[in-house]
């Protein structure tokens, strides 16, 4: 059985970026890769639906922070057996974003913290009732708010069609999130975790040595 790596971080950050330069040190040492990366927006009807409502297209869905936070579960709980194989055939499994991504935003925009009521009812939903596979080692990607502003807004302008969402557009909560993200790794949320800091630069060849061993 593999590995599964989660890699968090706001948006902007620069997951995308570390996912790929990850697997790529990861294949020239030899390990057997896969990666998933989450909201599926192109391949579940719960993650297109959680993209709608960010962009204004559902009425008020995106202002019940529990209806998102249950949209971008079920869009996990779809992938669980998919993953599962990929975990079985697998060294590690890398994915972009899972069950802390929706721990943190939603405290976030409930002022929570991570010890908070909403992190406790995620952790119940995703891990408890769904049985979604629990991760071996977070990465949390951790880039101050405006650094991840300006990639976002970058990422915008170069992808043609792309807009930005509610939760990216907002920057208190883009703040508060980060917040949430640091708290949940202090803790141990659902396994260890590793910050990394994504403004000066991952070592991705150290960081692919200490997964593998």
């Amino acid at each position: 059985m593999g590995r599964l790596v989660v890699i968090e971080g706001l948006d902007g950050a620069g997951k995308r970026t570390l996912t790929d330069r990850l697997l790529g040190a990861l294949a020239a040492r030899g390990a057997g890769t896969a990666t998933l990366a989450f909201p599926r927006y192109d391949a579940d009807v719960h993650a297109e639906l959680a993209r709608d409502a960010l962009l204004g297209r559902l009425g008020d869905l995106a202002d019940s922070v529990h209806a998102m936070a249950v949209l971008f579960a079920l869009d996990r709980r779809a992938a669980a057996g998919g993953l599962r194989a990929a975990l079985a055939d697998h060294d590690l499994v890398v994915v972009d974003r899972y069950v802390a991504s929706n721990a943190a935003y939603g405290a976030a925009r409930l002022h929570q913290n991570a010890c908070g009521e909403f992190v406790a009812w995620v952790r119940d939903l995703e891990i408890g009732r769904f049985d979604l596979p629990v991760p071996d080692r977070h990465l949390l990607l951790d880039v101050p708010r405006a650094v991840a502003a300006e990639r976002a807004a970058h990422r915008e302008r170069t992808e043609q069609g792309r807009e930005r969402d509610r939760y990216e557009s907002d920057a208190g909560l883009q703040d508060r999130t980060g917040a949430v993200y640091r708290e949940l790794a202090e803790a141990g949320w659902l396994a260890p975790w590793t910050v990394l800091d994504g403004a000066a630069g991952v070592d991705v060849e150290a960081l692919s040595d200490a997964l593998l061993h």
